[in-house]
Protein backbone atom coordinates (compact mmCIF):
# COMPACT_ATOMS: atom_id res chain seq x y z
CA UNK A 1 0.00 0.00 0.00
CA UNK A 2 2.75 2.45 0.86
CA UNK A 3 4.49 1.98 -2.49
CA UNK A 4 1.27 2.94 -4.25
CA UNK A 5 0.01 5.61 -1.86
CA UNK A 6 3.04 7.90 -1.57
CA UNK A 7 3.72 8.18 -5.32
CA UNK A 8 0.03 8.92 -5.81
CA UNK A 9 0.15 11.70 -3.22
CA UNK A 10 3.32 13.07 -4.79
CA UNK A 11 1.72 13.18 -8.24
CA UNK A 12 -1.38 14.83 -6.83
CA UNK A 13 0.71 17.55 -5.15
CA UNK A 14 2.79 18.03 -8.28
CA UNK A 15 -0.36 18.40 -10.34
CA UNK A 16 -1.77 20.90 -7.87
CA UNK A 17 1.38 23.02 -7.84
CA UNK A 18 1.67 22.91 -11.62
CA UNK A 19 -1.77 24.41 -12.01
CA UNK A 20 -1.73 26.67 -8.94
CA UNK A 21 -3.20 30.08 -9.61
CA UNK A 22 -0.86 33.04 -9.46
CA UNK A 23 -1.58 35.52 -6.69
CA UNK A 24 -3.06 38.86 -7.71
CA UNK A 25 -0.99 42.04 -7.54
CA UNK A 26 -2.46 45.32 -6.28
CA UNK A 27 -0.32 48.40 -6.95
CA UNK A 28 -0.18 52.04 -5.94
CA UNK A 29 1.93 54.56 -7.86
CA UNK A 30 2.36 58.29 -7.33
CA UNK A 31 3.37 59.18 -10.88
CA UNK A 32 4.47 62.74 -9.93
CA UNK A 33 2.74 65.58 -11.73
CA UNK A 34 1.40 63.70 -14.72
CA UNK A 35 -0.30 66.66 -16.41
CA UNK A 36 -1.58 66.84 -19.94
CA UNK A 37 -0.27 69.75 -22.03
CA UNK A 38 -3.56 71.66 -22.27
CA UNK A 39 -4.06 74.77 -20.19
CA UNK A 40 -7.24 74.40 -18.12
CA UNK A 41 -8.47 77.83 -17.01
CA UNK A 42 -10.37 76.24 -14.11
CA UNK A 43 -7.23 75.00 -12.32
CA UNK A 44 -3.69 76.20 -11.60
CA UNK A 45 -1.91 74.03 -14.16
CA UNK A 46 -0.06 76.83 -16.00
CA UNK A 47 3.31 75.49 -14.81
CA UNK A 48 2.78 72.31 -16.85
CA UNK A 49 1.92 73.85 -20.21
CA UNK A 50 4.08 74.64 -23.26
CA UNK A 51 4.07 78.32 -22.25
CA UNK A 52 4.80 77.66 -18.57
CA UNK A 53 8.20 77.70 -16.80
CA UNK A 54 8.64 73.95 -17.29
CA UNK A 55 7.93 74.14 -21.04
CA UNK A 56 5.81 71.02 -20.72
CA UNK A 57 5.11 69.81 -24.25
CA UNK A 58 4.09 66.73 -26.22
CA UNK A 59 7.62 65.34 -26.44
CA UNK A 60 8.10 65.51 -22.68
CA UNK A 61 4.58 64.17 -22.08
CA UNK A 62 5.26 61.19 -24.35
CA UNK A 63 8.55 60.52 -22.57
CA UNK A 64 6.73 60.38 -19.23
CA UNK A 65 4.04 58.19 -20.76
CA UNK A 66 6.68 55.77 -22.04
CA UNK A 67 8.39 55.75 -18.64
CA UNK A 68 5.13 54.98 -16.85
CA UNK A 69 4.40 52.17 -19.31
CA UNK A 70 7.83 50.69 -18.66
CA UNK A 71 7.46 50.69 -14.88
CA UNK A 72 3.97 49.19 -14.86
CA UNK A 73 4.85 46.56 -17.44
CA UNK A 74 7.96 45.58 -15.50
CA UNK A 75 5.79 45.13 -12.40
CA UNK A 76 3.56 42.87 -14.50
CA UNK A 77 6.64 40.99 -15.74
CA UNK A 78 7.64 39.97 -12.20
CA UNK A 79 5.37 36.95 -12.51
CA UNK A 80 4.06 37.49 -16.04
CA UNK A 81 0.69 38.71 -14.84
CA UNK A 82 -0.79 42.20 -15.04
CA UNK A 83 -1.79 43.80 -11.73
CA UNK A 84 -5.50 43.46 -11.01
CA UNK A 85 -5.87 46.97 -9.56
CA UNK A 86 -3.54 49.95 -9.86
CA UNK A 87 -4.18 53.12 -7.89
CA UNK A 88 -2.65 56.41 -8.97
CA UNK A 89 -2.08 59.84 -7.54
CA UNK A 90 -1.04 63.05 -9.31
CA UNK A 91 -2.78 62.47 -12.65
CA UNK A 92 -4.48 65.56 -14.06
CA UNK A 93 -7.20 64.18 -16.32
CA UNK A 94 -8.96 61.07 -17.48
CA UNK A 95 -7.19 61.59 -20.79
CA UNK A 96 -3.84 60.86 -19.14
CA UNK A 97 -5.21 57.57 -17.84
CA UNK A 98 -6.64 56.71 -21.25
CA UNK A 99 -3.19 57.21 -22.75
CA UNK A 100 -1.60 55.00 -20.09
CA UNK A 101 -3.96 52.06 -20.58
CA UNK A 102 -3.67 52.35 -24.37
CA UNK A 103 0.13 52.00 -24.43
CA UNK A 104 1.34 49.01 -26.42
CA UNK A 105 2.60 47.01 -23.44
CA UNK A 106 -0.40 47.68 -21.16
CA UNK A 107 -3.22 47.45 -23.72
CA UNK A 108 -3.41 43.61 -23.53
CA UNK A 109 -4.61 43.92 -19.91
CA UNK A 110 -7.78 45.66 -21.16
CA UNK A 111 -7.76 48.00 -18.17
CA UNK A 112 -10.84 50.04 -17.26
CA UNK A 113 -10.67 53.46 -15.57
CA UNK A 114 -12.24 54.94 -12.44
CA UNK A 115 -11.65 58.69 -12.24
CA UNK A 116 -13.44 61.83 -11.10
CA UNK A 117 -12.24 65.42 -11.14
CA UNK A 118 -11.50 66.57 -7.60
CA UNK A 119 -11.43 70.11 -6.17
CA UNK A 120 -7.63 70.15 -5.79
CA UNK A 121 -6.31 73.57 -6.83
CA UNK A 122 -3.80 72.31 -9.42
CA UNK A 123 -6.26 69.82 -10.86
CA UNK A 124 -4.35 66.65 -10.00
CA UNK A 125 -6.45 63.68 -8.96
CA UNK A 126 -6.34 60.12 -7.70
CA UNK A 127 -7.63 57.29 -9.89
CA UNK A 128 -7.88 53.54 -10.39
CA UNK A 129 -7.41 51.26 -13.33
CA UNK A 130 -8.54 47.65 -13.01
CA UNK A 131 -8.79 44.40 -14.94
CA UNK A 132 -12.46 43.63 -15.58
CA UNK A 133 -11.69 39.94 -16.12
CA UNK A 134 -10.78 39.65 -12.42
CA UNK A 135 -12.33 42.56 -10.53
CA UNK A 136 -16.07 42.68 -11.18
CA UNK A 137 -16.91 46.27 -10.37
CA UNK A 138 -20.29 47.10 -8.83
CA UNK A 139 -19.88 50.78 -7.96
CA UNK A 140 -17.62 53.79 -7.63
CA UNK A 141 -17.84 57.07 -5.75
CA UNK A 142 -15.56 60.06 -4.97
CA UNK A 143 -15.81 60.95 -1.28
CA UNK A 144 -15.00 64.58 -0.56
CA UNK A 145 -12.14 64.89 1.90
CA UNK A 146 -13.22 66.73 5.05
CA UNK A 147 -11.00 68.58 7.54
CA UNK A 148 -13.49 69.53 10.30
CA UNK A 149 -11.49 72.52 11.53
CA UNK A 150 -11.04 73.82 7.96
CA UNK A 151 -14.49 73.66 6.33
CA UNK A 152 -13.27 75.42 3.16
CA UNK A 153 -10.18 73.23 2.70
CA UNK A 154 -9.99 71.65 -0.76
CA UNK A 155 -7.82 68.70 -1.67
CA UNK A 156 -7.96 65.40 -3.51
CA UNK A 157 -10.98 63.16 -3.03
CA UNK A 158 -10.96 59.78 -1.36
CA UNK A 159 -11.85 57.68 -4.38
CA UNK A 160 -13.74 54.46 -3.69
CA UNK A 161 -14.80 51.50 -5.81
CA UNK A 162 -16.28 48.16 -4.88
CA UNK A 163 -17.07 44.80 -6.40
CA UNK A 164 -15.87 41.21 -6.23
CA UNK A 165 -12.78 39.13 -6.90
CA UNK A 166 -13.56 35.44 -7.23
CA UNK A 167 -17.02 36.26 -5.84
CA UNK A 168 -15.53 37.67 -2.61
CA UNK A 169 -16.54 41.28 -1.80
CA UNK A 170 -13.80 43.90 -2.07
CA UNK A 171 -13.80 47.63 -1.33
CA UNK A 172 -10.91 49.81 -2.55
CA UNK A 173 -9.92 53.34 -1.52
CA UNK A 174 -7.17 55.54 -2.95
CA UNK A 175 -6.23 58.93 -1.52
CA UNK A 176 -3.49 61.53 -1.56
CA UNK A 177 -3.38 63.04 1.91
CA UNK A 178 -2.56 66.71 2.57
CA UNK A 179 1.12 67.58 2.23
CA UNK A 180 3.59 68.62 4.91
CA UNK A 181 3.52 72.22 3.66
CA UNK A 182 4.28 74.45 6.63
CA UNK A 183 6.06 71.64 8.46
CA UNK A 184 5.23 68.09 9.52
CA UNK A 185 3.90 68.94 12.97
CA UNK A 186 1.97 72.05 11.91
CA UNK A 187 0.17 70.19 9.11
CA UNK A 188 -0.28 66.85 10.88
CA UNK A 189 -3.85 67.55 12.01
CA UNK A 190 -4.98 67.53 8.38
CA UNK A 191 -3.60 64.08 7.73
CA UNK A 192 -4.99 62.78 11.01
CA UNK A 193 -8.43 64.01 9.94
CA UNK A 194 -8.22 62.20 6.60
CA UNK A 195 -7.00 59.05 8.33
CA UNK A 196 -9.99 59.20 10.68
CA UNK A 197 -12.33 59.76 7.73
CA UNK A 198 -10.99 56.74 5.85
CA UNK A 199 -11.25 54.62 8.99
CA UNK A 200 -14.87 55.74 9.38
CA UNK A 201 -15.60 54.68 5.80
CA UNK A 202 -14.00 51.29 6.41
CA UNK A 203 -15.95 50.78 9.63
CA UNK A 204 -19.22 51.58 7.84
CA UNK A 205 -18.44 49.11 5.06
CA UNK A 206 -17.58 46.35 7.54
CA UNK A 207 -20.70 47.05 9.57
CA UNK A 208 -22.81 46.51 6.44
CA UNK A 209 -20.91 43.34 5.52
CA UNK A 210 -18.12 42.05 7.80
CA UNK A 211 -16.89 39.75 5.00
CA UNK A 212 -15.88 42.70 2.78
CA UNK A 213 -12.14 42.87 2.26
CA UNK A 214 -10.91 46.46 2.22
CA UNK A 215 -7.75 47.78 0.57
CA UNK A 216 -6.70 51.38 1.26
CA UNK A 217 -3.83 52.87 -0.68
CA UNK A 218 -2.22 56.18 -1.45
CA UNK A 219 0.44 58.75 -0.82
CA UNK A 220 -0.31 59.49 2.83
CA UNK A 221 2.54 62.03 3.18
CA UNK A 222 3.43 60.27 6.43
CA UNK A 223 5.25 57.11 7.41
CA UNK A 224 3.41 54.03 8.74
CA UNK A 225 4.55 54.82 12.27
CA UNK A 226 3.36 58.45 12.22
CA UNK A 227 0.31 59.48 14.21
CA UNK A 228 -1.96 60.01 11.21
CA UNK A 229 -1.63 56.35 10.15
CA UNK A 230 -0.97 54.61 13.45
CA UNK A 231 -3.69 56.49 15.37
CA UNK A 232 -5.88 58.46 12.93
CA UNK A 233 -6.30 55.52 10.57
CA UNK A 234 -5.52 53.09 13.36
CA UNK A 235 -3.45 50.68 11.25
CA UNK A 236 -1.55 48.08 13.26
CA UNK A 237 1.97 46.88 12.46
CA UNK A 238 1.91 43.25 13.61
CA UNK A 239 -0.18 40.50 12.09
CA UNK A 240 -0.42 38.72 15.45
CA UNK A 241 -2.11 41.76 17.04
CA UNK A 242 -5.00 41.85 14.57
CA UNK A 243 -8.59 41.28 15.63
CA UNK A 244 -11.77 41.37 13.57
CA UNK A 245 -12.29 44.85 12.10
CA UNK A 246 -8.66 45.93 12.54
CA UNK A 247 -6.43 47.40 9.85
CA UNK A 248 -2.95 46.14 8.99
CA UNK A 249 -0.09 48.13 7.43
CA UNK A 250 2.63 45.83 6.04
CA UNK A 251 5.02 48.73 5.38
CA UNK A 252 5.94 49.50 9.00
CA UNK A 253 8.36 46.58 9.11
CA UNK A 254 9.92 47.69 5.83
CA UNK A 255 10.42 51.21 7.15
CA UNK A 256 12.12 49.90 10.27
CA UNK A 257 14.40 47.78 8.07
CA UNK A 258 15.56 50.88 6.19
CA UNK A 259 13.51 50.64 3.01
CA UNK A 260 11.82 53.64 1.42
CA UNK A 261 9.54 54.66 -1.42
CA UNK A 262 10.87 58.23 -1.56
CA UNK A 263 13.84 60.16 -0.23
CA UNK A 264 14.09 63.59 1.34
CA UNK A 265 16.96 65.23 3.17
CA UNK A 266 19.17 62.14 2.76
CA UNK A 267 16.61 60.00 4.58
CA UNK A 268 14.16 57.40 3.27
CA UNK A 269 10.43 57.50 3.94
CA UNK A 270 7.49 55.29 3.09
CA UNK A 271 4.66 57.70 2.36
CA UNK A 272 3.21 55.28 -0.19
CA UNK A 273 1.12 52.83 1.78
CA UNK A 274 -1.27 49.96 1.18
CA UNK A 275 -3.38 49.09 4.22
CA UNK A 276 -5.77 46.13 4.43
CA UNK A 277 -8.42 44.84 6.80
CA UNK A 278 -7.80 41.91 9.13
CA UNK A 279 -10.01 39.58 7.11
CA UNK A 280 -7.71 40.08 4.09
CA UNK A 281 -4.47 40.11 6.08
CA UNK A 282 -5.26 36.81 7.83
CA UNK A 283 -7.88 35.35 5.51
CA UNK A 284 -10.45 35.04 8.29
CA UNK A 285 -13.30 35.30 5.77
CA UNK A 286 -13.31 33.73 2.33
CA UNK A 287 -10.21 32.19 0.79
CA UNK A 288 -8.24 35.18 -0.52
CA UNK A 289 -5.59 36.60 1.78
CA UNK A 290 -2.44 38.69 1.87
CA UNK A 291 0.68 36.82 0.74
CA UNK A 292 4.39 37.45 0.81
CA UNK A 293 6.34 37.66 -2.42
CA UNK A 294 8.47 34.57 -3.07
CA UNK A 295 11.63 34.80 -1.01
CA UNK A 296 10.52 37.94 0.86
CA UNK A 297 10.05 38.29 4.60
CA UNK A 298 7.67 41.24 4.12
CA UNK A 299 4.01 41.40 3.15
CA UNK A 300 4.60 44.77 1.48
CA UNK A 301 6.71 45.35 -1.62
CA UNK A 302 8.46 48.38 -3.13
CA UNK A 303 9.31 48.30 -6.83
CA UNK A 304 12.76 49.79 -7.38
CA UNK A 305 14.88 49.18 -10.48
CA UNK A 306 18.27 50.62 -11.42
CA UNK A 307 16.82 52.71 -14.24
CA UNK A 308 14.46 54.42 -11.79
CA UNK A 309 17.33 55.76 -9.64
CA UNK A 310 19.30 59.00 -10.01
CA UNK A 311 22.90 58.05 -10.85
CA UNK A 312 24.75 61.28 -10.08
CA UNK A 313 24.58 64.77 -8.63
CA UNK A 314 22.93 66.14 -5.53
CA UNK A 315 20.14 63.57 -5.60
CA UNK A 316 22.26 60.51 -6.37
CA UNK A 317 20.48 57.39 -5.14
CA UNK A 318 17.08 59.10 -5.02
CA UNK A 319 14.19 58.19 -7.32
CA UNK A 320 14.87 59.62 -10.79
CA UNK A 321 12.19 62.26 -11.12
CA UNK A 322 10.67 64.09 -14.07
CA UNK A 323 11.95 67.53 -13.10
CA UNK A 324 14.35 69.07 -10.63
CA UNK A 325 13.05 72.61 -10.40
CA UNK A 326 12.36 73.57 -14.00
CA UNK A 327 15.08 71.30 -15.38
CA UNK A 328 13.65 68.31 -17.23
CA UNK A 329 15.33 65.07 -16.10
CA UNK A 330 13.29 62.70 -18.24
CA UNK A 331 12.79 60.48 -15.21
CA UNK A 332 9.94 58.45 -13.83
CA UNK A 333 8.69 59.84 -10.52
CA UNK A 334 9.94 61.05 -7.17
CA UNK A 335 8.20 57.98 -5.68
CA UNK A 336 8.68 54.26 -6.22
CA UNK A 337 5.52 52.19 -6.68
CA UNK A 338 4.35 49.86 -3.92
CA UNK A 339 2.39 46.65 -4.25
CA UNK A 340 0.95 43.66 -2.41
CA UNK A 341 -0.01 40.11 -3.33
CA UNK A 342 -3.45 38.58 -2.71
CA UNK A 343 -4.01 34.88 -3.25
CA UNK A 344 -5.35 31.61 -1.90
Amino acid sequence: MKRVFFPAVFLLLLFSFSFAQKPYKVVFYNVENFFDTINDPEVHDDEFTPEGPKKWNSAKYNKKLSNTERVLFDIAAIDKDYPVVIGFSEVETRGVLEDIVATRKLAPANYRIVHFDSPEARGVDVAFIYRPDVFKIEGQFPVKTVIPSLPDFKTRDILTMWGTIEEEPFFFMVAHWPSRLGGKEASEFKRIAVGEQMRSIADSVLKANPATKIVMMGDFNDDPTDKSIAQGLGAKFKMKDLEAGDLYNPYADMLKAGYGSLAYGDAWNIFDNIVVTENLAKGSTGSLKLQKAPGSKFYGNIFKQHYMVQKEGQYKGYPLRTYVGNNFQGGYSDHFPVYIYIGK
